[in-house]
């Protein structure tokens, strides 16, 4: 893991040799509005929307899922920082695609380490040291790609804290295609 922390340090100086006077930014985005999309390693939402740095807030999680998390993020990106629309931005070919809620709860019932994943599914690592806990968690998997961006986008939509005058756009980002 040292290799890797390295990389990070060494980037950053490259990247803070760079830095300019990005420091100066305001808070808000300048762009004013906000995305929310999949932590998915393949996404670059600053290159797929054309971002710069200050231009938007860019929300990851796991699928770009309304959690309550991402709907408290983009409440207070709203409400404190002043954007005036949102992108709920789903992926295909994801992960979040690959498993069940019951899935992810029989693997961490089992083990908490790394489980792997093949033709036939899901398989566990072993080694034990499994927790209940994960049956308390709804994990937002995705069965049907356009059947959750739709979800997402009535659910932040729908949300009490949410302005009606807001746009809320849903697109499906093709990761073989970046369109």
């Amino acid at each position: 893991m040292s290799t890797v922390v390295n990389e990070v340090l060494s980037a950053n100086q490259a990247y803070a040799s760079n830095f300019g006077d990005k420091g100066k930014l305001p808070m808000p985005p300048g762009r004013h509005f906000a995305i929310l999309t999949c932590m998915d390693a393949r996404l670059d939402p600053a290159k797929y929307a054309g971002l710069a740095e200050g231009d938007a807030h860019v929300i990851r999680n796991a699928g770009g899922r309304a959690s309550d998390d991402a709907i408290r993020s983009l409440v207070i990106s709203y409400k404190l920082l002043g954007t005036r629309a949102w992108f709920v931005i789903h992926h295909t070919d994801c992960g979040m695609e690959t498993f069940t809620d019951d899935v992810m709860r029989k693997l961490l019932r089992s083990s908490l380490k790394t489980a792997s994943v093949d033709a036939s599914g899901w398989h566990d690592a072993g080694g034990g040291g499994g927790s209940p806990e994960g049956e308390h968690i709804s994990w937002l998997t995705i069965p049907n790609q356009e059947q959750s961006v739709l979800e997402d986008v009535q659910r932040i939509r729908n949300h009490p804290l949410v302005p009606g005058d807001i746009p809320i756009y849903g697109y499906i980002y093709d990761v073989k295609s970046a369109s």
